[in-house]
């Protein structure tokens, strides 16, 4: 992957100009020290996602994220009219955003994952991103956040005075990258607009999109369940 080599690269020149400037021991403590540090973070949000995870699997329990899936479907439909309205990338799509706005990146990314496998699997090239794809990934980045849960532990962990305080502005600037990166969907949708590309028949699925919303939809658990 290229952020392996991006990576490699910035450890490589690092480890050159440390030589050059004859301060390998500084090298070496920044290693320690970054190694430590993020295993201090990572014992640190341990707590609070376990607690939020727990509290998705309680709500997928109980059927509130059937009820937000739901809520959520006219706009996943409308956001995705090229994906046929029952194939599986829908149920992860709407997972996928429930897990983001509760700030629970982690679990989010297993559930984007799945629906960039189930969206490249009724792709018709290979080697090229759908419209679908370039929408998810544009929303997966942008997503609204009610609740940032990882940054609020991570401001727990360095010992913040008010951790929760950027609730308001995190919804803020959220709601403006969603905005922003909707709107730069549908107009680079329209600009691109052509004749539609059918989609191969998969496990009976149906091939043609179909924008109508279904009397039931299946949820499919926000990570806690399939993380």
């Amino acid at each position: 992957m290229m952020v392996n080599w991006i990576w490699l690269f910035l450890i490589v020149i690092s480890v050159i100009f440390g030589m050059i400037n004859g301060n390998m021991d500084g090298i070496t403590q920044a290693a320690f020290d970054g190694a430590k540090s993020g295993v201090t973070i990572s014992f640190g949000l341990i707590s609070i996602m376990v607690f939020w995870l727990g509290m998705m699997k309680i709500a997928e329990q109980a059927g509130l994220l059937e009820k937000l899936s739901r809520m959520l479907y006219p706009v996943v439909r409308w956001l995705f009219p090229d994906v046929p309205k029952d194939h599986p990338a829908l149920g992860y799509i709407m997972s996928n955003l429930s897990a983001n706005l509760f700030g629970l990146g982690n679990a989010a990314t297993p559930m984007g994952i799945k629906a960039m496998q189930e969206l490249q699997s009724i792709n018709p090239d290979k080697h090229t991103a759908t419209p679908a794809m370039c929408t998810l990934l544009a929303l997966n980045t942008s997503s609204i956040t009610l609740v940032p849960t990882t940054l609020i532990a991570i401001r727990m962990n360095y010992n913040s005075a008010n951790p929760a305080e950027i609730i308001g502005t995190t919804l803020a600037a959220t709601f403006i990258a969603t905005g922003a990166a909707i709107l730069a969907d549908r107009w680079y949708r329209n600009r691109d607009k052509g004749p539609p590309v059918p989609y191969k028949k998969q496990n009976g699925l149906s091939t043609a999109p179909d924008v109508h919303t279904p009397s039931t939809v299946t949820a499919i658990g926000g990570g806690s369940g399939n993380g």
